[in-house]
């Protein structure tokens, strides 16, 4: 069975069509629960996201900040496997229709398999995987089976990387690249800075793909302010903490439902 990158590429490309950014949300799969998880992303996609990125826990998230490392906790404890993840994926996108994603490090799936894990992702209807710490040098095995399965393969480029570098990731990528917009983790911030913007016309000097900036979204002003130069906005951490702020699971819920619609007015100039 293929998987969804053509769906992707057409949401993102519809989105360009009437003007504006995507709105990507980011939520972990198992977090409050694996059901509560499946909930949570249905919610934000109800309340206006247009994809979203289904965060797979790890014992070990580099570029998560506390926020996200919390909820990967609460889902490690509460014994979250990639199957569950996997599940995570198709009843979302069965509900929904829309494009979803794994972003995942790499340890797990080397670990699980990659022809394995491609093809069960494929299965379950997901579009594709952002891969945070895969070097672009070493991704020749992933990158056959996810083109083999219909999976996108999303690179992150960050400030940082020089010219040459943003090249090579963006030639190896598909689907769209993923533009840090600061260096450092992920987490809510005052301002996204003008790196971001800097970074996004430096990487698209070398691909035709859509380039979205993560990292420090968190209202519909700031959504506002990238969708003026990015192709697409993502959003995590605020996600993240309306469920844990939250009293009861069904408040969470419709905190990620009002955050999401919020946030889609800002990716439309309407904030």
């Amino acid at each position: 069975m293929s998987g969804n990158v053509q769906l992707l590429n057409d949401t993102l490309a519809g989105a360009r069509s009437e003007g504006r950014a995507a709105l990507i949300a980011y939520l972990p799969a198992g977090f409050p629960t694996v059901d509560g998880g499946i909930e949570a992303i249905k919610a934000a996609l109800d309340g206006g996201a247009d994809v979203v990125e289904v965060g797979l826990p790890h014992s070990d998230p580099v570029l998560d900040g506390p926020v996200i490392q919390t909820a990967d906790d609460i889902a490690l404890k509460g014994g979250v496997r990639i199957a569950d993840v996997m599940r995570t994926v198709r009843e979302a996108h069965a509900a929904t229709g829309k494009p979803i994603l794994v972003m995942t490090y790499w340890n797990p799936i080397d670990r699980y398999g990659v022809e394995r894990f491609t093809a069960e992702l494929a299965e379950a209807g997901g579009a594709g995987c952002i891969l945070p710490d895969l070097p672009v040098q070493e991704s020749a095995l992933w990158r056959e089976h996810a083109e083999k399965h219909g999976l996108a393969t999303v690179f992150v480029v960050a400030p940082s990387s020089r010219d040459a570098r943003l090249a090579e990731i963006t030639a190896a990528g598909s689907g769209f690249v993923y533009a840090a917009s600061l260096m450092g983790v992920t987490g809510t911030r005052e301002s996204v800075g003008a790196q971001a913007e800097d970074l996004v016309r430096r990487t698209r000097a070398t691909t035709g793909i859509p380039v979205c900036v993560g990292l420090g979204v968190s209202n519909a002003a700031q959504a506002a302010e990238v969708a003026e130069f990015a192709d697409g906005v993502i959003v995590g951490s605020a996600f993240v903490k309306r469920m844990l702020d939250a009293p009861d699971d069904a408040a969470g819920l419709e905190g990620v439902r009002a955050l999401a619609a919020d946030l889609a007015k800002g990716v439309r100039g309407k904030a």
